[in-house]
């Protein structure tokens, strides 16, 4: 029997194309999350920086950065409903029976939406309207908004991963609920930590990398130079905090969810001195083929020592764990976040080292051309760290509590791969739309930056007087 037939085998029809579905949109919709919940702190660093040193490029900055916050969050608004929705219509099993316990988490996202929407609307309005000062403070809840909205889509996914707050009546239904319990799972507190340090360090790399191609083209001057050195500070600082959170998650996950640790990890069978795989592929059998093998680095780095104690996929049942294949995707999901953070490390280091020193940006060409692609990097380790988190829990919905196949919709698969080739359609469009808006945004700006009398970086500030437009009488009242 092969591994594709294996993982379908004794499974209803609709529950592949549910997976794939439900997996298409989370994959797509992360891309916009980093932008989402950072970018209005890393604006409002800029923000900040032009009021106090009366800087009309840094507050130019953050003007144009806040025009591309509200078209990410205005794309970002269909990708998450049809998030929303797909949790119901495709996993009715688990709204059904488990809503009632970990949907809070769902109730405080929906509200720091609403509550996000309304700042940036003010945020956007206030240009040129407000007094600087006002209209900076006025914006200070917005990143702690998008830090609610985090908070609520973590609780439940942790809850997900460390069920807990609720006991089960004869039925098998969840009874005498508690909400503090469901939230707070003990796997709550390190993926919050560590999703949103990884946000913001995203953001910045992402930001950053925008500045740095603009650099490697020739664009040297104080625009691009500022546009690039406070997110990417801002992500160059993060990057070792958050080397710290991941330790600590993965620890985390060794003690809470030891089957999921073994599936990262390719660990077969529970023992000391277990080696560590960089990559590979784990076998039916349970051998491991390919890869890098570390003797007793993997104890080591569970436990602090090769005499720890690593738990092995093969102590439950095979109904019961990840499959090979699964298990090998958790894997190298798992070593490419690993590989990619530590190679930021060394890029946040040597940003750190020249700063000391010369108080300047590194001269290399090479930085700039690692920085551009830092943040396509940091994307790809988002993405990672969610196929670690949800294929790693396999074969549970809610761990150890609901599977998969039990949550999933009736609905004919034909059904449902119609639906997967609507989505496909329509975010492709979608996508294409936000990637033609902001490349016209910066089209337009670029032209703004290149005349005298328009929008001239240098010299024009978005609280001081419209330039008048050429052509415009008193009468026109130009407002450009």
């Amino acid at each position: 029997m092969t591994t594709a037939t294996s993982l379908l085998a004794g499974t209803p029809a609709q529950l592949l194309p549910a997976r794939e579905l439900m997996a298409f949109t989370l994959a797509t919709h992360i891309i916009l999350v980093p932008l989402g919940v950072a970018l209005p702190l890393v604006t409002l660093l800029m923000h900040h920086r032009g009021l106090r040193r009366n800087d009309p490029v840094a507050l130019l900055l953050a003007r144009r950065w806040s025009a591309v916050m509200a078209v990410q969050f205005a794309v970002g608004i269909v990708t998450g409903t049809v998030l929303s929705f797909e949790f119901g219509l495709l996993w009715p099993g688990m709204m059904g029976r488990w809503g009632d316990v970990f949907g809070l988490g769902f109730g405080v996202e929906a509200w720091a939406f609403f509550l996000e929407a309304i700042l940036i609307a003010v945020y956007l309005y206030g240009w040129r309207r407000l007094k600087p000062w006002t209209h900076f403070w006025l914006a200070v809840p917005l990143p702690l908004a998008a830090l609610m909205g985090a908070f609520g889509i973590i609780a439940a996914n942790s809850w997900m991963n460390t069920p807990q707050g609720f006991t089960l009546d004869a039925d098998g239904n969840p009874v005498d609920v508690s909400v503090r319990q469901a939230i707070f799972s003990p796997m709550f507190g390190p993926q919050y930590w560590h999703f949103a340090v990884a946000m913001f360090l995203t953001a910045g790399y992402v930001v950053a990398g925008v500045y740095a191609v603009g650099w490697l083209r020739g664009r040297r001057d104080h625009y691009h130079r500022l546009g690039f050195t406070v997110p990417f500070t801002l992500a160059a600082i993060l990057t070792p905090v958050q080397f710290f959170l991941g330790d600590n998650i993965a620890r985390q996950i060794f003690q809470k969810q030891p089957i999921k640790f073994a599936a990262a990890e390719l660990v077969w069978d529970t023992d000391t001195h277990v080696p560590e795989y960089l990559f590979g592929r784990l076998q039916e059998d349970g051998t491991v083929k390919g890869g890098l093998k570390i003797p007793q680095l993997d104890s080591v780095l569970a436990g602090f020592s090769p005499d720890t104690q690593v738990t092995g996929l093969s102590t439950v049942a095979a109904d019961d764990r990840p499959t090979a294949l699964q298990a090998t995707i958790v894997h190298w999901a798992f070593d490419i976040m690993a590989l990619i953070g530590s190679v930021l490390i060394l890029l946040a280091l040597w940003y750190g080292w020249c700063w000391l020193r010369r108080r300047d940006l590194p001269r290399s060409v090479w930085f700039f051309r690692c920085a551009a692609v830092a943040g396509v990097a940091s994307v790809v380790t988002v993405e990672c760290g969610w196929i670690t988190t949800e294929v790693g829990r396999q074969p549970w919905i809610v761990y150890q509590n609901m599977r998969v196949s039990e949550a999933v919709t009736p609905t004919g698969a034909p059904s449902l791969w119609t639906m997967f080739g609507i989505v496909v359609t329509v975010y492709v469009l979608l996508f294409g739309a936000f990637l033609v808006v902001l490349l016209k945004m910066r089209d337009r700006w670029r032209l703004a930056g290149t005349g005298p009398g328009t929008d001239d970086p240098e010299t024009d500030t978005p609280y001081g007087p419209r330039p008048e437009r050429a052509g415009a009488g008193p009468a026109g009242g130009g407002t450009g």
